[in-house]
């Protein structure tokens, strides 16, 4: 069963603890994550971008594949699914096809613009239980095509979003999608705790969680960060798992391609890779 993000967030923001949002493309992904989350008794969110929906052939398919999962591997823990910097159409379609849980990222609007549909989404969302997430500042660097400058959030603007009713507020805070430069001036936590001090019990989201010393996960978690999203170190970790499996022609015996053999390796070390951030956010039995 899916539930919605906003117990599990709230839960999280008072216990001074993160949920993992990690982003899934394929079976394999998904089933690596639920299985992690599972063995660790840690809650989980699902992030689905349009892109990797798209690519799994649509929302439902989504929906009912990570729905069959959870049945039949017996998964006991909270799991949400949840869109991913979602565009306003693709919100209202993932709620349509039973999402539990949606982001609305309105941060390429002016803020009177951002207002008005995240107060749409919020009342289609309401209405079925499903908790939603509203951007304000936009995340700089690239995931899945969707591209952020890196602002830095107003916190003004963000309590006006977050009095709308939404569930949870990712604010640009200097963090960035994919790998992070040499030259990154890391988390502005000045601003960070302004927000959290305009938004009260609100449960805040940081995106680009791949690549943020652990020490500022830690401090972010402390000033009200409940939801941390990651993405890149999976792929990362994945791809160089299943490059070396393939490099040491482990299935070159003259059996044929076996996908199932090929892709174990990166499975592995997503698993690894989702216990390791589980332990980081102090998720891990708090389901």
């Amino acid at each position: 069963m899916l539930v919605s993000a906003k117990e599990m967030l709230v839960k999280a923001k008072a216990g001074k603890y993160a949920v993992g949002q990690f982003n899934i493309n394929n079976l394999e992904w998904t089933k690596a994550i639920l299985l992690t989350a599972q063995e660790n008794n840690s809650p989980v969110i699902l992030g689905v971008s349009e892109g990797a929906g798209k690519y799994m052939c649509g929302f439902t398919t989504v929906v009912n594949m990570v729905k069959g999962m959870i049945d039949e591997l017996g998964i006991t823990v909270p799991v949400a699914v949840h869109l991913d910097h979602g565009s306003y159409e693709g919100a209202k379609k993932a709620i349509a096809a039973g999402f539990s849980s949606v982001m609305f990222d309105g941060s390429k609007y002016e803020i009177e613009e951002n207002i008005e549909k995240t107060k749409e989404i919020i009342a289609l969302a309401n209405s079925k239980g499903i908790s939603v997430e509203a951007e304000v500042g936009a995340i700089g660097g690239e995931e899945d095509g969707v591209v952020g400058g890196g602002e830095v959030a107003d916190p003004d603007e963000c309590k006006l979003i977050a009095d709308l009713g939404i569930d949870m507020l990712a604010a640009g805070i200097g963090n960035i999608h994919g790998k992070y430069p040499a030259n990154w001036q890391g988390l502005n936590f000045e601003v960070l705790d302004q927000i959290q001090q305009k938004t009260g019990i609100m449960p805040l989201v940081l995106h680009g969680g791949t690549g943020i010393p652990a020490d500022m996960i830690k401090k972010a978690i402390s000033l009200g960060v409940s939801k941390i999203n990651v993405n890149t170190e999976c792929q990362l970790a994945f791809a160089a798992a299943t490059r070396k499996y393939i490099e040491e022609g482990k299935d070159l015996e003259g059996k044929g391609f076996d996908p199932r053999k090929v892709l174990a390796p990166g499975v592995e070390a997503i698993k690894a890779t989702v216990k390791e951030k589980m332990e980081l956010f102090g998720s891990i039995n708090k389901a």
